[in-house]
């Protein structure tokens, strides 16, 4: 992951995606509100580990410069706070939201380097993706058609100038 960061500077626009399997386990350190970190589970977990939240912090978000924003869309099992982020938005169903501070208590920093990060995840920590609606089986084809429509139209307005 770190190549994804690696030399960025103020302009760049980058994307984190994945979608594939997620999981918890008891957060031993004592950084997450909800007492667990989430973990990604790549194809090779089996024999390379799986990638927990804290980890995902340190390599992509903590690094972002000022005036580089990160997307990420995760489309994982318990992935609502999978980039560890210090604030979450929670989105209702009636068009009304509600951010949440995710900062421990401890006082753990878990923000950028100056930088925007913003995560779109297909379910919440507790949730598997089974959990979740039928209108959530659509997640990952939505958000990819959204993001590839934003790029193409910012790009031939870049090519335009």
């Amino acid at each position: 992951m770190q190549w994804l960061v690696q030399g960025c500077r103020s302009g760049d626009s980058l994307v984190f995606y994945y979608s594939g399997h997620g999981s918890q386990q008891r957060d031993p350190t004592g950084d997450e509100v909800d007492g667990y970190d989430e973990r990604l589970c790549p194809m090779d977990f089996e024999t390379k580990g799986m990638i927990i939240d804290d980890e995902i912090n340190a390599t992509i978000v903590k690094p972002i410069p000022h005036g580089v924003k990160l997307h990420a869309i995760i489309d994982a099992c318990h992935s609502g706070t999978m980039l560890d982020l210090s604030f979450l938005c929670r989105m209702h169903r009636n068009g009304r939201y509600k951010w949440e501070d995710h900062n421990p208590p401890m006082g753990h920093f878990k923000g950028t380097n100056g930088g925007e990060v913003i995560c779109f995840s297909g379910c919440d920590d507790h949730q598997s993706s089974a959990d979740t609606t039928v209108i959530s089986y659509a997640f990952t084809l939505l958000i990819f058609m959204s993001t590839v429509k934003f790029l193409c139209t910012h790009l031939t307005k870049l090519e335009l100038r």
